[in-house]
């Protein structure tokens, strides 16, 4: 977020970009000229270990067909997988995109779909998605603010993402869905958008069909974001743990956790009064233990005035390995970044290694059940088929 705040110490710039920035929206910028098109080849990968969801597969063989993943070999170029292992393409539920650049970096990396939580204009969004050979992406589009938030003080912010109560509601979701939006995106602070503007957003989203995701950094703020019946809480609380009560709202609400311990991390890290990762970290376990789904996201971002910019890709491999030190099994860390998230967003052909679904695949060596540290050895990977250069 580009601005001038010279009247702000140190201390609460960075409480703000907290509260705020964790979740800015992405400079607008340029999209990359159109790159030729590349064909998907026929390939059969042999002797690869699959990742069923559960557990390693014996080696087996795995078929590459017209951007899908096939059944039959017959006629298909052999690749021999030397017993490496073979992800679904990973998942980075909350990302911040910018240009063509940013979609490449994620491939590198093995992350086949991204969901943005906050890019605009729609013209920025919009340049991004279908992009043959490239990550394949979703977005919030223009997220919903409250007047006078540091959100909405950024010089390229949309006026039409300020919701002035709860009569604003149903005209800022019509927007975003008017946008191809493919689900709503609010930004809970205290003081902010208050619960009953929360709540409205909510219901005038599942009237459209969409999911509503929260942009909660403190304990207070979850607290009413549940409230208000949203279904995706984004970051967990640097200032206190989830308590009892508020861990058994999301399970009793159905709501799902993405808690970015990676972003999390780098803010507790700038040494911020009253902010510690263990609060954090301890959030995840508790969650984990009370059934509530999780998913792996980054918030990966390049936004000025941010102070903490995890790197697209790389940085979603830190969070499984943060995933599972807070509590989370291997597989279930590699669900969160794989089937989980293809469920809870809908996509329906991806998430799993299946005949018929998008041939989004990350070979990678070593073993993730025993290690999760071995997905980033990225040996190969395939978006819809095409193969893309994994990072050195």
């Amino acid at each position: 977020m580009a601005m001038c705040i010279p009247e702000w110490n140190r201390r609460e710039f960075i409480r703000s970009t907290l509260v705020a920035g964790a979740a800015a929206a992405a400079v607008p910028v340029l999209a990359a000229p159109a790159r030729a098109a590349v064909a998907p080849r026929k390939i059969a990968l042999t002797n690869v270990r699959v990742f069923d969801g559960t557990a390693l597969s014996a080696p087996r063989t795995v078929v590459i067909d017209n951007g899908l993943i096939g059944l039959s070999p017959l006629g298909a170029e052999q690749i021999d997988g030397g017993g490496a292992t073979l992800l679904p393409g990973l998942i980075d539920s909350h990302v911040h995109l910018e240009n063509r650049a940013t979609l490449d970096a994620l491939a590198s990396y093995g992350v086949t779909t991204a969901l943005d939580m906050g890019c605009f204009p729609p013209a920025t969004v919009d340049a991004l998605r279908h992009q043959q050979g490239a990550t394949d992406i979703r977005s919030a589009g223009t997220p919903g603010v409250a007047p006078g938030s540091l959100q909405s003080q950024i010089p390229t912010f949309p006026a039409s993402g300020i919701v002035n109560g709860p009569g604003d509601a149903l005209r800022f979701v019509s927007a975003r869905v008017a946008e191809s939006s493919d689900y709503i995106k609010v930004i809970v602070d205290v003081p902010g958008l208050d619960q009953p503007t929360l709540t409205a957003i909510a219901l005038a989203a599942h009237g459209f069909g969409k999911q509503v995701m929260a942009h909660a950094t403190t304990a207070a703020a979850a607290k009413i974001a549940l409230a208000a019946g949203i279904d995706m809480i984004h970051h967990v609380p640097l200032d206190a743990p989830l308590d009892a009560a508020t861990v058994s709202s999301y399970r009793s609400r159905g709501a799902v956790a993405v808690p970015t311990l990676t972003m999390m991390e780098g803010f507790a890290n700038l040494g911020i009064p009253g902010y510690s990762y263990a609060s954090a970290e301890s959030s995840v376990g508790a969650l984990r233990r009370a059934g509530v789904p999780i998913l792996a996201g980054t918030d990966a971002n390049h936004t000025p005035g941010v102070p903490v910019h995890p790197a697209y890709g790389d940085s979603l491999h830190h969070e499984l390995e943060l995933l599972v030190a807070a509590g989370l099994g291997t597989a279930e860390a590699l669900r969160s970044a794989t089937s989980a998230p293809a469920q809870r967003f809908g996509l329906r052909d991806r998430g799993a290694v299946r005949p018929g679904y998008r041939a989004d695949l990350v070979l990678v060596g070593g073993d993730p059940i025993a290690d999760i540290r071995a997905t980033r050895d990225v040996q190969r990977v395939w978006l819809a088929g095409v193969e893309h250069a994994p990072a050195s």
